[in-house]
């Protein structure tokens, strides 16, 4: 006699059910529910990558887990868009790393800054806004950097992509699973939250 199929999952875990999708390249893509990502599996669209510790299906012959990263088989080739200019993208793009300082803080903790202030015809625009933490910002007022005596870390451009991490809810973290594919610190509440 045949032992009949058992579905084993109870539930949604820290991670929510949700899967990380990668291009072919390996790049961060988007975040997909699980049940589309089984899907998508099935049909030969992508390889799993990584596997919660959660079992959705177990028979005699087959164990499924919850997928966590998947990678599509092909390429990806959807339009280029350029990266959109906005707070939380100009401190992702600083690693939430204030530019004078060096130090890493939370979202709430920081804040932009014109390296050429606006009074002296400085332009809000990503080559001349850096993230900055608000003791610096208040040390350095509205000078240059120079007449602060201060000194950027590094000099800011325009970011051809982002990592995909600092637009996650997961409450500030990043399934463990993840880590090794977003390359983002997971230890940084980017979510602004108290």
């Amino acid at each position: 006699m045949s032992e009949e199929p058992t579905p084993t999952h109870r539930g949604a875990s820290a991670h929510q059910g949700r899967v990380l999708v990668l291009t072919a390249g390996m790049e961060p893509h988007r975040v997909i529910p699980w049940q589309r990502a089984i899907t998508m599996a099935f049909l030969g669209k992508v390889e799993v990558l990584e596997e919660y510790d959660e079992i959705l299906y177990r028979s005699p012959t087959l164990t499924v887990r919850m997928p966590a990263v998947v990678k599509l088989m092909r390429l990806f080739r959807g339009i280029k868009r350029a990266v959109k200019f906005s707070r939380v993208n100009v401190m992702t793009r600083d690693r939430f790393t204030c530019q004078y300082c060096g130090e890493q803080k939370r979202m709430r903790e920081l804040n932009y800054d014109h390296v050429i202030p606006r009074h002296l015809g400085g332009r809000t625009c990503w080559e001349n806004i850096v993230t900055s933490c608000y003791p610096c910002n208040a040390r350095k007022r509205n000078r240059t950097p120079e007449q602060a005596g201060m000194m950027l870390l590094s000099v800011p451009v325009k970011p051809k992509s982002l990592p995909l991490a600092a637009h996650l809810d997961f409450g500030g973290q990043i399934p463990e699973l993840w880590q090794g594919y977003v390359f983002w610190d997971t230890s940084i509440d980017v979510s602004g939250a108290a």
